[in-house]
């Protein structure tokens, strides 16, 4: 799947570029990182892991409302980045970001109870997701594009 085909199944959808709604989401960004860094100190991981992926997300979001767009699902975000953003973000970061998603998604409406999230993958996905978010703000620089 590319942009093209998100765009065709209506799970991103063009708008006008929004610099302020762009900089809301690098703010709710920093703000899921910092609950998530709460979560870690609290031993309360499965959650820590959650709200790094959240910041993740808001992250990417900034962009996609930069650069005009609307995202309708988790995977077209990963998708756009992916597909945009490959030569201007760290390959890692857009492979973690996608990776998170998906644990995410099985921690959020998974049924395997028996796995329980590590300190050492909190530790990383608050790390992956504090480099995520300083990545994006380096890009923040970059002009609007025109749609």
């Amino acid at each position: 799947m590319n942009v093209a085909d998100c765009l065709g199944e209506g799970l991103l959808k063009k708008v006008q570029p929004d610099a302020e709604k762009a900089d809301s989401s690098l703010e709710m960004a920093g703000h899921k990182l910092e609950l998530a860094q709460k979560e870690y100190t609290g031993g309360i991981y499965e959650n820590a892991v959650v709200s790094a992926y959240a910041s993740m997300f808001h992250s990417a979001r900034s962009l996609l409302f930069r650069d005009g767009y609307k995202e309708r699902s988790h995977y077209a975000l990963f998708v756009y980045l992916d597909e945009k953003y490959a030569n201007r973000i760290e390959r890692r970061y857009l492979n973690e970001f996608n990776a998170l998603r998906l644990e995410r998604h099985e921690l959020m409406y998974g049924l395997d109870m028996e796995e329980e999230v590590k300190q050492a993958q909190a530790e990383d996905a608050i790390g992956i997701a504090a480099g995520f978010l300083e990545a994006v703000k380096k890009l923040k620089t970059d002009a609007l594009p025109k749609i």
